[in-house]
């Protein structure tokens, strides 16, 4: 006999197979009220797999968020070394950016994603496309059409790595 979630998971074939086997003398599977019942369970899938679509898109934005942070943490914590060392600023630039790089070293194991190597792979993506906006926004520095095309790539590249199903 099928159970009310092969029904609901199996559609209409499931509910043609059950009257099928009502017709051999099963027994009924929702005594009379199986469109109520059956409307009534699919409106329930509905809200769970809208609840879970939910779910993997704040997933995604954490992940994304703690992607920008560690980018963030890596290139401005670079940034105040390079300062420092490259432009005479204070020795203090020097030890911020150095606690900062230590910082960025940090966030990306927050992510929840369980491979280091993918973590950092994606990463690398985020660290492309964020260096790219740092050079335009504080470098003045404009990107040409083929460090635009390059980006899009990189993002391209960072959701196939993390959110292509795995075997």
């Amino acid at each position: 006999m099928w159970s009310v979630l092969e029904v609901v998971y199996y559609g209409k074939a499931a509910e043609a197979t059950h009257r099928n086997r009502k017709r051999q003398g099963t027994v009924e599977l929702f005594k009379g009220n199986g469109g109520v019942i059956v409307k009534k369970m699919r409106k329930m899938i509905r809200t769970l797999e809208r609840h879970h679509f939910q779910r993997l898109v704040a997933i995604m934005a954490r992940a994304a968020l703690l992607f920008v942070l560690a980018g963030l943490a890596e290139i401005g914590g670079g940034y105040l070394v390079w300062l420092w060392l490259r432009e005479d600023k204070p020795y203090w630039y020097g030890i911020i950016g150095g606690v900062i790089l230590f910082l960025y070293g940090i966030v990306p194991t927050m992510q929840s994603f369980p491979n280091f190597g993918r973590v950092y792979a994606a990463y690398g993506g985020v660290f492309i496309v964020l260096s790219l906006l740092w050079g335009w926004g504080i470098d003045r520095k404009t990107p040409d059409l083929y460090d635009g095309i390059g980006a899009a790539i990189c993002l391209v590249g960072i959701y196939v790595i993390l959110w292509s199903p795995r075997n």
